[in-house]
């Protein structure tokens, strides 16, 4: 849907929109209200924006979709704790969309330096978490570096041309599921050209990362 409908629908005496409901599953990158002293997280800033801490996205949110948050995602989540977070979940009889960010814990926890059969078992894991999953569309994060490609900055423990390889891998894996389950934001793409100041504790999105996260999912929320 164009920003130009979405206003007129939220006009004068227009007829309410048919609620959208954005759910959120996956990590930190999704779930990082406790980095920051507001609680904020991109799920709430995409539904409703805070126009005090960022005025340049005033007007830019889902209210005129009348939407409707259900934050399932969890700090520190694997892509084996994704069926936990779905568990219970209805199809939805409305508009509906689900955000998606995983990968970047399972890096950290042994997919840095794998040989492949790690990631051959993400991979599989993550495609049967979304064929299972009552919602379409999916938009897939992809996982970013919090290096900003400096191998100086290397908090792994593993040669950095090892874990660049995965992480390429990784992100692979997670754009070529988007292409079959819904749409691709690329938060890799974007967060190399951000500064520290996007990250709390490393790899954490900051209160600017959380917004920063939700300024690449918008466009694709937005033209739904």
């Amino acid at each position: 849907m164009s920003a130009a409908a979405l206003a007129a629908g939220a006009g004068h005496g227009a007829t309410p929109a048919e609620p959208l409901l954005v759910h959120t599953f996956g990590d930190s990158i999704l779930d990082c209200g406790r980095y920051n002293e507001h609680g904020v997280h991109p799920g709430q800033l995409l539904v409703r924006n805070d126009d005090g801490l960022f005025p340049e996205f005033r007007g830019l949110d889902l209210q005129a979709r009348n939407a409707r948050l259900q934050h399932r995602a969890v700090d520190g989540a694997t892509v084996d704790g994704l069926p936990a977070q779905a568990r219970g979940l209805q199809r939805p009889t409305g508009p509906a969309v689900a955000l998606l960010t995983v990968g970047g814990n399972d890096l950290l926890r042994g997919l840095a330096a794998d040989t492949g059969p790690g990631l051959r078992a993400f991979a599989q894991k993550l495609e049967a978490f979304l064929r299972a999953l009552p919602i379409r569309p999916v938009l897939l994060g992809t996982v970013y570096d919090p290096t900003f490609g400096d191998d100086r900055r290397n908090f792994l423990g593993v040669e950095p041309r090892i874990a660049r390889a995965n992480h390429r891998r990784v992100n692979d894996v997670i754009a070529q599921a988007a292409s079959r389950h819904g749409a691709l934001a690329d938060l890799h793409a974007h967060f190399l050209h951000g500064d520290p100041s996007w990250y709390a504790y490393t790899i954490e999105p900051s209160l600017r990362g959380a917004s920063e996260v939700r300024r690449v999912f918008l466009p694709l929320l937005r033209n739904r």
